[in-house]
């Protein structure tokens, strides 16, 4: 496993983050146990949201108090709008994380470029954060692909997050190749594609093109842990093979899908969007009797229930046409509960 650096952060860790989004579905003990088992195993970036309910909390008691912190990286996130909430967000995740400083603090999926003077005082708070201590490196979070060009370009940030898989197409490998020409570091989100992704190896192979990316894996389980720690010794490398089978999943998967970005959230009516208008592709691409369940039949029962008010569309970052796609998927769906369609 090679290690990368982060741009002008000087942050240097193995190519095999840990995306703590997941581990606010673990109990206190299990999460705990996967993220300490994470470190022992040779992950050294961390990587969470103070809204990810209690990662931020769990992170605190595997590493905040057992002489681990100093021998980790740390990058979490505030979705605030104000200086109010920023410093608010701030205080709150250095104390479940039972450290004081974070190593890099990002504004979390922005539908803006923070700038010095743009009247929001957002990026002041950061450089005041920065100068007071409680932070070492400003980073930023978008899935908005002109937000995160105007980013990479506006030398503010020292890391840039945004969806990378396999399945990028030329927009978001130029991201990439745009952070290495400025020198920041690029944190790939969603490696996975929200779980449409299910070939780890190939997943690993494709972010080892790249000496600039570190990507985040989600992980709850420690059998998903023990799959990308095997790849610290025996790191996976792209040949003919893979890319054979990855150019036949980007044909399956091109055009109109969704990423589950949550962008579309909330919606009036109460559908989940982000989980509804990609059902067809989680009934066969991550099979589950669990989307069969009572509860996701009546979360799709409510697509009948659709304003098309279209805010969910204006706010999609990929130009979806989202009633349609939800229609769409909920058709299938009934056919698959009826048994007309194996999955």
């Amino acid at each position: 496993m090679k290690n990368i650096t982060l741009g002008t952060t000087g942050i240097t860790v193995p190519q095999n983050g840990f995306g703590a989004l997941p581990v606010q579905r673990c109990d206190f003990d299990m999460a705990v146990k996967i993220l300490r088992a994470a470190k022992e195993g040779g992950m050294k970036f961390f990587d969470t949201a103070h809204s990810y309910s209690d990662s931020e909390e769990k992170i605190g008691l595997a590493f905040g108090e057992n002489g681990m912190r100093k021998d980790i990286y740390i990058a979490t996130k505030t979705p605030a709008k104000t200086p109010e909430d920023f410093w608010k967000d701030l205080e709150l995740s250095l104390e479940r994380m039972k450290t004081d400083y974070i190593d890099i603090y990002q504004f979390h999926m922005v539908d803006q470029c923070y700038k010095p003077g743009d009247g929001t005082g957002m990026y002041e708070c950061m450089l005041e954060a920065k100068a007071q201590g409680k932070i070492r490196h400003i980073g930023i979070t978008t899935h908005k692909i002109g937000v995160a060009k105007e980013i990479t370009e506006c030398g503010l940030y020292e890391t840039l997050q945004f969806p990378f898989s396999y399945l990028a197409g030329e927009q978001e490998l130029d991201l990439v190749e745009r952070c290495k020409k400025n020198n920041m570091g690029f944190i790939a989100m969603k490696g996975l594609a929200g779980g449409l992704i299910n070939n780890s190896k190939a997943a690993m192979a494709f972010m080892t093109q790249f000496d600039n990316v570190i990507p985040i894996w989600g992980i709850q389980k420690m059998s998903e842990l023990e799959e990308w720690l095997a790849f610290m010794d025996e790191t996976p490398t792209m040949t003919d093979e893979l890319k054979s089978f990855m150019e036949k999943e980007k044909n399956e998967l091109s055009g109109d899908f969704c990423r589950g970005c949550g962008y579309c959230m909330p919606c009036p009516q109460g559908i989940q969007i982000n989980n509804c208008a990609r059902m067809s592709l989680m009934l066969r691409r991550a099979p589950s009797k669990g989307w069969l369940s009572e509860h996701w039949q009546e979360e799709m029962k409510k697509i009948e229930t659709c304003l098309h008010c279209n805010k969910c569309m204006s706010h999609c970052p990929y130009s979806l046409n989202t009633p349609a796609l939800l229609e769409k998927n909920y058709e299938d769906y009934k056919k698959v509960l009826a048994g007309e369609v194996t999955v």
